[in-house]
């Protein structure tokens, strides 16, 4: 995790001492964390999330993006989360029909596109 700590402070181009201002700890602190002296709490782990924009589970992990895609993105994986695997898998259907809603709006069959020419329909 340290590794990715420092990569994602070098991504957003903020030196130590400001990242920690941010967590509200101080440089030597933050340098310790980064350094894989000391490990990085839950608690600054969602406090980074939160104030970048930073996937929970990219930080701990490495897995997915670095950074969450929408606002809406780090709401939803929490709740997802924290559902049983029946009620998961129920969110997943009903979050298939507005996508295949828009996919229809956005890319209508090629028959619904155009007009026949010159025949007055």
């Amino acid at each position: 995790m340290a590794s990715r700590l420092k990569q994602l402070r070098k991504a957003l181009k903020i030196n130590q001492t400001n990242f920690a201002k941010q967590l509200g700890i101080t440089q030597t602190a933050y340098s310790m964390i980064e350094n894989g002296n000391n490990p990085l709490s839950d608690r600054y782990i969602k406090v980074i999330s939160s104030v970048f924009g930073v996937n929970e589970a990219w930080l701990r992990t490495g897995g997915g993006d670095m950074f969450y895609s929408s606002p809406y993105e780090k709401e939803f994986t929490e709740i997802f989360g924290s559902l049983v695997p029946a009620t998961q898998q129920y969110l997943l259907l009903m979050a298939r029909e507005p996508l295949a809603t828009q996919e229809k709006l956005l890319n209508p069959p090629a028959e619904q596109q155009s007009c026949p020419s010159g025949t007055g329909e």
